[in-house]
């Protein structure tokens, strides 16, 4: 998708140009705040919820909007082009198979990370997702075998680091959820195997990121359906008394809407700023979104605790900052890689959050 509006203008107006440019950068930057926290506190919301437990349903519910979505914004595409950029996708059964090892990492990713937020709440979401960049390292290495340079380990110690702090404190003061964390550790696993993954099933999508939102999303519709048989949901579901309340499943909608536009707000950001600069921001967004939620909570952290968060977002921007400029020193190809990596990826953690 994109936006309209003309790429250049008169070169006897450079002030006019240099406002104009400055707003939009502030506009896009906005926005993305907004759709990424927006969406946290409202997923938390709806899977905090003491008479339906089923978080698979809700997840599931999310990819079945997200594929509607997709269907919409291609007719939309199709009536006004000018305004509306999306891809024409058809579904294809040979694709769909390409895609399933995937799909299941994906299904992976975006369950832990609703199951991580439902057991840690907002506050701590930082920190229980923190290791993302960790794995990265790690399963690049196994998978991969791409090595990676002093000053980048360092920055995953530092990471490593304000993980353990954090999971200490929160230990403290006695609001720790070991069931969070694990989901948290896995969530973080398939962030970084999802990336990986993405790479390899790209060339069959035709290196087209909503592409590769409808296919796993229907991919998933399919394959969360017998876990929600298996895990006993379906009986949560028949028991819960707002079964046909509108309001619920207007906030369900919601959810799946936000989703998805945390995709197209992500691909704003990245287009009119730049991989590093989308990156900063989401560090600075994470910060914002967890003083937010200790002030809305009205909670008391301790110094330490504080200390613990800005270790993991510190670590998260010098790591950025490193891999920045060992992309400089690079081919241009690799470069493009990396920041394509970066839209397919980076992001998707907040999938599903």
């Amino acid at each position: 998708m994109a936006l309209s509006g003309s790429e250049t203008m008169d070169r006897d107006e450079p002030e006019e140009t240099f406002v104009f440019r400055a707003v939009r950068i502030a506009a896009v930057v906005a926005l993305y705040w907004f759709v990424s926290i927006t969406m946290v506190f409202l997923n938390n919301h709806l899977l905090d919820n003491k008479d339906l437990d089923a978080p698979l349903f809700v997840t599931f519910y999310q990819c079945v909007v997200t594929v509607a979505l997709c269907w919409l914004m291609q007719l939309l595409s199709k009536m006004c082009p000018q305004i509306i950029d999306f891809p024409s996708v058809r579904f294809e059964l040979k694709t769909s198979r390409e895609v399933l090892p995937l799909s299941i990492v994906f299904i992976g990713m975006i369950t832990f990370n609703n199951l991580c937020l439902k057991h840690l709440g907002v506050a701590f979401y930082t920190i229980g997702r923190s290791l993302s960049t960790v794995f990265n390292v790690v399963l690049s290495y196994v998978i991969l075998k791409q090595t990676t340079s002093f000053r980048a380990l360092a920055c995953c110690g530092i990471i490593l680091g304000g993980f353990w702090l954090g999971v200490d404190q929160e230990g403290m003061s006695g609001h720790l959820s070991w069931t969070g964390v694990f989901f948290g550790v896995l969530a973080s696993a398939c962030v970084s195997l999802n990336a990986i993954y993405t790479k390899k099933v790209m060339p069959a999508l035709d290196g087209n990121i909503w592409k590769l939102s409808y296919y796993n999303n229907i991919n998933a519709c399919v394959l969360f359906l017998p876990l929600i048989l298996v895990f006993g949901e379906l009986g949560q579901l028949v028991k819960f008394s707002r079964l046909t309340d509108i309001s619920f499943w207007g906030m369900m909608t919601l959810g799946g809407v936000f989703g998805f536009a945390i995709g197209y707000v992500t691909g704003l950001q990245i287009k009119y700023t730049s991989p590093l600069t989308h990156n900063v921001s989401g560090t600075a967004k994470a910060c914002a979104q967890t003083v937010i939620a200790v002030v809305y909570n009205s909670s008391t952290k301790t110094l330490l605790w504080w200390t613990s968060n800005m270790m993991v977002l510190g670590g998260s921007s010098a790591y950025t900052w490193v891999k920045s400029l060992e992309m400089k020193k690079s081919p241009s190809t690799v470069t493009q890689d990396s920041a394509k990596e970066k839209l397919l990826s980076g992001d998707k953690e907040d999938q599903g959050v």
